[in-house]
């Protein structure tokens, strides 16, 4: 199946994604989701989440509000079970999606904050399918895995201007739901990932915020600017052929399923029509969209543990950036490139067991 786009294929989808909707149960509104079965992404909700409670001053003039009260569910996968929480927040005015997916019945003593990159959500992180899943893998390690949208992106509450976020914005939604997750859980000191754009704004944190931090990864890093541009429009076009773009191909240009698993695919694409729609912000480019000797992230100035990971085959990455970040990153970084990979490695058949496994083994070491 190639990237064309079609009628058809948009009918496909939106049947596929009310099929993964009725197999996982998913409960609409009320702010609490309900997940059973092992098909489809984690949450499915109305989008919005109220907050109340206690209010705090964000920087750059907004206010951030939190509450208690958060809905806890129960979700299972295979024969793991896990808890599904959302944990209401508020910042700039704006309802943060915020939740947190755990081992049932379990207490994690680890905490770590997925960041999602420049036009998918936080689903991106969960392919419930055999055990694609990085969240879920995170959490049967003993992680209690906490997942944000940026204002303007998938569940989070909409912006008007969607050049808004950028990634000094998106470093202070960062900066509101660890606070929060400090308050939560008494702790702290959490760890970091981040992928594609998602590496910008946590790399931003980790730079302003290192006392939060204890380890980063940085999951196929924009280092360097990708080329100038004109940002003009404040929000893209998405559609199915833009979800499925990173996906290796073949010379005809169909997906190559030695690769992917279609499956995975289809999921992976009705997930983002379902949480983000025809469209999202566009701030990032007014970032990364500039020439290709601007650093976009200052490893000098990060101070934690970090993982740089990434494949091989990824066309984004800066590759003279990438074979010189250890002489930037302090001492007990690592790099890893996982051969055949590309910006989407963490759902290819060859690519994402490693993927996991580098990525526990460096968070989990000493």
């Amino acid at each position: 199946m190639g990237l064309k786009k079609s009628i058809m294929k948009y009918k496909k989808l939106a049947i596929l994604t009310l099929c993964v909707l009725l197999a996982t149960g998913c409960a609409a509104g009320g702010g609490e989701t309900a997940v059973v079965g092992g098909s489809g992404t984690v949450p499915a909700g109305s989008g919005e989440t109220a907050a109340a409670g206690g209010s705090g001053t964000a920087a750059g003039g907004g206010t951030e509000t939190a509450s208690a009260g958060a809905g806890t569910t129960e979700m299972e996968a295979g024969q793991n079970a896990y808890s599904y929480t959302e944990y209401p927040l508020e910042r700039n005015g704006i309802a943060l999606h915020l939740d947190c997916v755990k081992a049932e019945n379990s207490e994690p003593e680890m905490n770590i904050l997925l960041m999602h990159g420049s036009t998918y959500s936080s689903h991106e992180f969960d392919v419930d399918y055999e055990d694609y899943s990085l969240v879920r893998r995170l959490a049967r390690e003993g992680y209690a895995v906490w997942r944000l949208d940026i204002a303007g992106y998938g569940q989070s509450g909409e912006v008007e201007d969607g050049l808004m976020p950028d990634t000094t914005y998106a470093a202070e939604d960062i900066r509101a739901a660890v606070e929060l997750i400090a308050r939560e859980t008494g702790r702290d000191r959490i760890d970091l990932l981040g992928w594609s754009w998602g590496t910008m704004t946590a790399g931003r944190y980790a730079a302003e915020h290192p006392e939060h931090l204890r380890k980063l990864v940085l999951y196929a890093p924009i280092l360097s600017g990708v080329g100038e541009a004109e940002t003009t429009e404040p929000f893209s076009h998405n559609d199915w052929a833009g979800a499925a773009e990173d996906f290796q191909t073949r010379e005809d240009g169909s997906f190559d399923p030695e690769v992917t698993d279609p499956v995975v695919i289809e999921m992976f694409c009705s997930s983002c029509w379902h949480y983000d729609g025809d469209s999202s912000p566009n701030g990032w480019r007014k970032d990364a969209l500039v020439s290709k000797d601007t650093v976009l992230i200052d490893l000098e100035k990060i101070t934690v543990p970090t993982l740089v990971i990434c494949g091989d085959k990824d066309p984004y990455m800066d590759w003279e950036a990438v074979n010189a970040s250890l002489e930037l990153l302090p001492e007990g970084s690592e790099l890893k490139v996982i051969p055949g990979g590309s910006h989407i490695l963490l759902y290819e058949k060859n690519c994402y067991k490693e993927f996991q496994d580098e990525v526990v083994r460096f968070l989990m070491g000493e």
